[in-house]
């Protein structure tokens, strides 16, 4: 069953997709980082549309790495992207635990198995191929998917690529989730607004 879910904002953002030249994943994230190696809290308020309390709070509690010079790199971008992409879905204990579960501590890069800009590309990959393709997002399908995208990944330690499955599935149906209740919202909007 297609349910139709599509979203027009690349995955975790405000931004819409087709107004950033259609790029999501990687190249979204190259594009920001085109000309500067760190954004501003401002900047990442306006692609994100969290306040800066809250970023300050996920730095606090240590699900994001604090900013060097005031500045955020690609990789804490990419993570807040992912946790940005899953909070209306799922309680943020739970997302920061996932989080530990691929890459360990927030900005110590000696106990990650992936960048967090990678993953973003990969979340973003699959996205596009069950939100704005033309597969099902049955459970046989999330994963074929995921094998596919990750093929390309090199294990760095023995069970990461487990993980990462494991851990790309949650964020999948997370963010999937978002997205059918953004739908219905909508349509209770169309219905009773009107």
């Amino acid at each position: 069953m297609k349910l139709e879910i599509q979203s027009r904002l690349i995955p975790g953002t405000q931004m819409d997709r087709v107004k950033m030249g259609d790029v999501t994943g990687l190249e979204f994230l190259d594009k920001i980082f085109y000309i500067t190696d760190g954004i501003m809290l401002s900047q990442i308020r306006e692609i994100c549309g969290i306040d800066g309390s809250t970023l300050q709070n996920w730095t606090k509690r240590g699900w994001v790495a604090n900013a060097h010079n005031k500045r955020y790199g690609k990789d804490q971008l990419a993570r807040i992207l992912i946790i940005n992409m899953m909070r209306d879905s799922m309680q943020l204990e739970r997302i920061a635990s996932l989080l530990t579960y691929v890459n360990g501590r927030a900005g110590d890069k000696s106990d990650d198995i992936i960048p967090e800009s990678l993953l973003y590309d990969y979340l973003c990959r699959i996205i596009d191929e069950l939100v704005n393709g033309c597969e099902s997002p049955d459970g046989d399908t999330v994963r074929k998917l995921i094998g596919r995208t990750l093929m390309s990944y090199e294990e760095c330690a023995p069970g990461a690529r487990k993980r990462l499955e494991n851990a790309c599935e949650i964020i999948i149906y997370a963010y999937y989730s978002t997205l059918v209740r953004q739908k219905a919202n909508s349509l209770y909007d169309r219905v009773f607004t009107h």
